[in-house]
Protein backbone atom coordinates (compact mmCIF):
# COMPACT_ATOMS: atom_id res chain seq x y z
CA UNK A 1 0.00 0.00 0.00
CA UNK A 2 2.87 2.37 0.80
CA UNK A 3 4.86 1.66 -2.39
CA UNK A 4 2.84 3.92 -4.66
CA UNK A 5 4.74 6.37 -6.90
CA UNK A 6 4.77 9.88 -5.59
CA UNK A 7 3.10 11.26 -8.74
CA UNK A 8 -0.04 9.18 -8.25
CA UNK A 9 -1.94 11.72 -6.17
CA UNK A 10 -3.94 13.20 -9.06
CA UNK A 11 -5.32 9.89 -10.39
CA UNK A 12 -6.07 8.70 -6.84
CA UNK A 13 -7.89 11.93 -6.05
CA UNK A 14 -10.00 11.66 -9.20
CA UNK A 15 -10.74 8.00 -8.46
CA UNK A 16 -11.95 8.78 -4.93
CA UNK A 17 -13.99 11.76 -6.09
CA UNK A 18 -15.74 9.52 -8.64
CA UNK A 19 -16.29 6.83 -5.99
CA UNK A 20 -18.05 9.40 -3.82
CA UNK A 21 -20.01 10.76 -6.81
CA UNK A 22 -19.07 14.39 -6.13
CA UNK A 23 -18.10 17.07 -8.62
CA UNK A 24 -14.90 19.10 -8.44
CA UNK A 25 -17.00 22.03 -7.26
CA UNK A 26 -18.63 20.00 -4.48
CA UNK A 27 -15.26 18.71 -3.33
CA UNK A 28 -13.75 22.18 -3.46
CA UNK A 29 -16.51 23.55 -1.24
CA UNK A 30 -16.17 20.67 1.23
CA UNK A 31 -12.38 20.97 1.41
CA UNK A 32 -12.30 24.78 1.52
CA UNK A 33 -10.48 25.16 -1.79
CA UNK A 34 -11.19 26.52 -5.24
CA UNK A 35 -12.50 24.31 -8.01
CA UNK A 36 -9.54 25.35 -10.13
CA UNK A 37 -7.10 24.10 -7.49
CA UNK A 38 -8.88 20.72 -7.33
CA UNK A 39 -8.66 20.52 -11.12
CA UNK A 40 -4.93 21.33 -11.07
CA UNK A 41 -4.34 18.70 -8.36
CA UNK A 42 -6.09 16.02 -10.43
CA UNK A 43 -4.11 16.83 -13.58
CA UNK A 44 -0.80 17.15 -11.73
CA UNK A 45 -0.35 20.83 -12.56
CA UNK A 46 -0.27 21.56 -8.80
CA UNK A 47 1.17 19.63 -5.87
CA UNK A 48 -0.84 19.48 -2.62
CA UNK A 49 0.41 20.51 0.78
CA UNK A 50 0.07 18.04 3.63
CA UNK A 51 -2.75 20.20 5.00
CA UNK A 52 -4.54 20.13 1.63
CA UNK A 53 -4.33 16.33 1.54
CA UNK A 54 -5.93 16.15 4.96
CA UNK A 55 -8.72 18.54 4.00
CA UNK A 56 -9.48 16.56 0.85
CA UNK A 57 -9.44 13.19 2.65
CA UNK A 58 -11.81 14.48 5.32
CA UNK A 59 -14.13 15.97 2.71
CA UNK A 60 -14.23 12.62 0.90
CA UNK A 61 -14.65 10.72 4.21
CA UNK A 62 -11.77 8.41 3.47
CA UNK A 63 -10.63 5.69 5.91
CA UNK A 64 -7.40 6.36 7.79
CA UNK A 65 -5.45 3.79 5.77
CA UNK A 66 -6.53 5.42 2.51
CA UNK A 67 -5.53 8.79 3.97
CA UNK A 68 -2.03 7.35 4.40
CA UNK A 69 -2.04 6.17 0.78
CA UNK A 70 -2.93 9.68 -0.37
CA UNK A 71 -0.17 11.24 1.74
CA UNK A 72 2.46 8.87 0.36
CA UNK A 73 1.28 9.44 -3.23
CA UNK A 74 1.78 13.18 -2.63
CA UNK A 75 5.30 12.65 -1.28
CA UNK A 76 4.61 12.83 2.48
CA UNK A 77 5.09 10.34 5.30
CA UNK A 78 1.90 8.56 6.40
CA UNK A 79 0.24 10.06 9.45
CA UNK A 80 0.07 6.63 11.17
CA UNK A 81 3.86 6.72 11.71
CA UNK A 82 3.69 9.82 13.93
CA UNK A 83 5.61 8.50 16.95
CA UNK A 84 5.11 11.65 19.04
CA UNK A 85 1.72 10.41 20.23
CA UNK A 86 1.43 6.92 18.74
CA UNK A 87 2.86 4.88 21.64
CA UNK A 88 0.83 6.59 24.36
CA UNK A 89 -2.47 6.35 22.50
CA UNK A 90 -1.89 2.74 21.48
CA UNK A 91 -1.12 1.80 25.09
CA UNK A 92 -4.35 3.43 26.27
CA UNK A 93 -6.41 1.69 23.59
CA UNK A 94 -4.71 -1.63 24.33
CA UNK A 95 -5.52 -1.36 28.04
CA UNK A 96 -9.13 -0.45 27.23
CA UNK A 97 -9.51 -3.47 24.96
CA UNK A 98 -8.23 -5.72 27.75
CA UNK A 99 -10.78 -4.19 30.09
CA UNK A 100 -13.68 -4.79 27.69
CA UNK A 101 -12.66 -8.38 26.97
CA UNK A 102 -12.21 -9.28 30.63
CA UNK A 103 -15.39 -7.51 31.71
CA UNK A 104 -17.40 -9.54 29.19
CA UNK A 105 -16.80 -12.83 31.02
CA UNK A 106 -18.33 -15.42 31.09
CA UNK A 107 -19.24 -14.75 27.45
CA UNK A 108 -16.80 -14.80 24.52
CA UNK A 109 -15.15 -11.57 23.36
CA UNK A 110 -12.34 -11.09 20.86
CA UNK A 111 -10.32 -8.30 19.33
CA UNK A 112 -9.69 -8.62 15.58
CA UNK A 113 -8.39 -6.47 12.76
CA UNK A 114 -10.33 -5.36 9.68
CA UNK A 115 -10.09 -8.79 8.02
CA UNK A 116 -10.76 -10.77 11.20
CA UNK A 117 -7.23 -11.75 12.16
CA UNK A 118 -7.43 -12.56 15.87
CA UNK A 119 -5.45 -10.19 18.09
CA UNK A 120 -6.78 -10.96 21.58
CA UNK A 121 -9.42 -13.15 23.18
CA UNK A 122 -10.80 -13.52 26.68
CA UNK A 123 -10.72 -16.87 28.49
CA UNK A 124 -14.32 -17.71 27.61
CA UNK A 125 -13.68 -17.17 23.91
CA UNK A 126 -10.69 -19.52 23.96
CA UNK A 127 -12.69 -22.23 25.75
CA UNK A 128 -15.78 -21.78 23.60
CA UNK A 129 -14.07 -21.91 20.21
CA UNK A 130 -12.00 -24.90 21.32
CA UNK A 131 -15.20 -26.70 22.34
CA UNK A 132 -16.85 -25.71 19.04
CA UNK A 133 -14.01 -27.23 17.02
CA UNK A 134 -11.94 -24.19 16.13
CA UNK A 135 -8.46 -24.93 14.80
CA UNK A 136 -6.84 -21.94 16.47
CA UNK A 137 -5.60 -20.46 13.20
CA UNK A 138 -5.14 -16.66 13.27
CA UNK A 139 -7.91 -15.73 10.83
CA UNK A 140 -11.38 -16.36 12.24
CA UNK A 141 -13.17 -16.15 8.89
CA UNK A 142 -10.93 -18.87 7.45
CA UNK A 143 -11.80 -21.05 10.42
CA UNK A 144 -15.55 -20.55 9.98
CA UNK A 145 -15.60 -20.85 6.18
CA UNK A 146 -13.25 -23.85 5.81
CA UNK A 147 -14.63 -27.42 5.92
CA UNK A 148 -14.06 -28.89 9.37
CA UNK A 149 -15.49 -29.42 12.83
CA UNK A 150 -16.27 -25.77 13.57
CA UNK A 151 -18.14 -25.32 10.30
CA UNK A 152 -20.08 -28.54 10.90
CA UNK A 153 -21.08 -27.36 14.37
CA UNK A 154 -22.65 -24.13 13.06
CA UNK A 155 -26.22 -25.16 12.33
CA UNK A 156 -27.05 -22.12 10.21
CA UNK A 157 -23.66 -22.00 8.50
CA UNK A 158 -25.01 -20.76 5.15
CA UNK A 159 -26.75 -17.77 6.73
CA UNK A 160 -23.73 -16.92 8.85
CA UNK A 161 -21.37 -17.27 5.90
CA UNK A 162 -23.50 -14.99 3.74
CA UNK A 163 -23.57 -12.33 6.47
CA UNK A 164 -19.84 -12.52 7.25
CA UNK A 165 -18.86 -12.48 3.58
CA UNK A 166 -20.95 -9.36 3.09
CA UNK A 167 -19.21 -7.65 6.03
CA UNK A 168 -15.78 -8.42 4.56
CA UNK A 169 -16.93 -7.36 1.09
CA UNK A 170 -18.05 -4.01 2.49
CA UNK A 171 -14.72 -3.57 4.26
CA UNK A 172 -12.81 -4.25 1.05
CA UNK A 173 -15.03 -1.80 -0.83
CA UNK A 174 -14.31 0.81 1.86
CA UNK A 175 -10.56 0.43 1.32
CA UNK A 176 -9.86 -0.15 -2.40
CA UNK A 177 -6.07 -0.41 -1.91
CA UNK A 178 -6.27 -3.15 0.73
CA UNK A 179 -4.67 -6.09 -1.10
CA UNK A 180 -4.80 -8.33 1.98
CA UNK A 181 -8.56 -7.87 2.16
CA UNK A 182 -9.05 -8.54 -1.55
CA UNK A 183 -6.91 -11.68 -1.42
CA UNK A 184 -8.76 -13.05 1.59
CA UNK A 185 -12.12 -12.35 -0.05
CA UNK A 186 -11.14 -14.37 -3.12
CA UNK A 187 -9.64 -17.15 -1.00
CA UNK A 188 -12.85 -17.50 1.02
CA UNK A 189 -14.95 -17.43 -2.16
CA UNK A 190 -12.95 -20.39 -3.50
CA UNK A 191 -13.67 -22.63 -0.49
CA UNK A 192 -16.20 -25.47 -0.96
CA UNK A 193 -19.82 -24.40 -0.53
CA UNK A 194 -19.12 -20.68 -0.05
CA UNK A 195 -20.36 -19.52 -3.47
CA UNK A 196 -23.61 -21.44 -2.99
CA UNK A 197 -24.06 -20.00 0.52
CA UNK A 198 -23.54 -16.45 -0.75
CA UNK A 199 -26.01 -16.97 -3.59
CA UNK A 200 -28.67 -18.56 -1.38
CA UNK A 201 -31.81 -16.48 -1.11
CA UNK A 202 -32.46 -15.10 2.40
CA UNK A 203 -35.60 -16.06 4.28
CA UNK A 204 -38.75 -14.18 3.36
CA UNK A 205 -39.16 -12.91 6.93
CA UNK A 206 -35.69 -12.95 8.52
CA UNK A 207 -35.21 -12.35 12.23
CA UNK A 208 -34.23 -8.76 13.13
CA UNK A 209 -30.88 -10.04 14.45
CA UNK A 210 -29.04 -13.03 12.99
CA UNK A 211 -28.09 -15.52 15.71
CA UNK A 212 -25.20 -17.92 15.20
CA UNK A 213 -26.53 -21.36 16.13
CA UNK A 214 -23.98 -23.86 17.45
CA UNK A 215 -24.40 -27.53 18.34
CA UNK A 216 -21.75 -28.45 20.89
CA UNK A 217 -21.84 -31.84 22.64
CA UNK A 218 -25.61 -32.01 22.18
CA UNK A 219 -26.20 -28.47 23.46
CA UNK A 220 -28.08 -26.13 21.13
CA UNK A 221 -26.53 -22.67 21.60
CA UNK A 222 -27.63 -19.38 20.04
CA UNK A 223 -25.48 -16.25 20.13
CA UNK A 224 -25.61 -12.81 18.58
CA UNK A 225 -22.76 -10.36 18.31
CA UNK A 226 -22.01 -6.71 18.99
CA UNK A 227 -19.07 -5.13 17.15
CA UNK A 228 -17.30 -2.01 18.42
CA UNK A 229 -14.60 0.14 16.82
CA UNK A 230 -12.30 2.91 18.00
CA UNK A 231 -14.22 6.14 17.49
CA UNK A 232 -12.89 9.00 15.37
CA UNK A 233 -9.54 7.32 14.71
CA UNK A 234 -7.09 9.02 12.36
CA UNK A 235 -4.54 6.20 12.68
CA UNK A 236 -4.75 3.24 10.27
CA UNK A 237 -3.73 0.69 12.89
CA UNK A 238 -6.35 1.87 15.37
CA UNK A 239 -8.92 2.20 12.59
CA UNK A 240 -8.35 -1.51 11.89
CA UNK A 241 -9.36 -2.67 15.35
CA UNK A 242 -12.70 -4.36 16.04
CA UNK A 243 -14.05 -5.80 19.29
CA UNK A 244 -16.67 -8.50 18.84
CA UNK A 245 -18.62 -9.56 21.89
CA UNK A 246 -20.86 -12.62 21.69
CA UNK A 247 -24.00 -12.69 23.81
CA UNK A 248 -26.56 -15.43 24.54
CA UNK A 249 -29.76 -15.20 22.52
CA UNK A 250 -31.75 -17.44 24.89
CA UNK A 251 -31.77 -18.76 28.46
CA UNK A 252 -30.37 -22.19 27.53
CA UNK A 253 -27.28 -20.57 26.06
CA UNK A 254 -26.93 -18.31 29.10
CA UNK A 255 -26.97 -21.33 31.41
CA UNK A 256 -24.42 -23.18 29.28
CA UNK A 257 -21.91 -20.36 29.60
CA UNK A 258 -22.56 -20.11 33.32
CA UNK A 259 -21.29 -23.69 33.56
CA UNK A 260 -18.27 -23.04 31.36
CA UNK A 261 -16.36 -21.35 34.16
Amino acid sequence: MMNRPQDAFGPLLKSWRNRRHVSQLDLAMGAGMSQRHISFLETGRSKPSRYAVRQICEALQMPAAEHDVMLVSAGFAPQSTDASWNAEVHAAVDASIDYVLNSHEPYPAVSVDRIWNLKKANESALKFFAAAGGTGQPNMLRDVFSPGVLRNNIRNWSEVTRALFRLLDLEVARRPHDEDGKNLLEELRSLPGVVDAIAERPKEHPAPVLSIEFMIDGADLKLFSLIATVGMSMDATLDDLRIETLLPADEQTRQWFAGLR
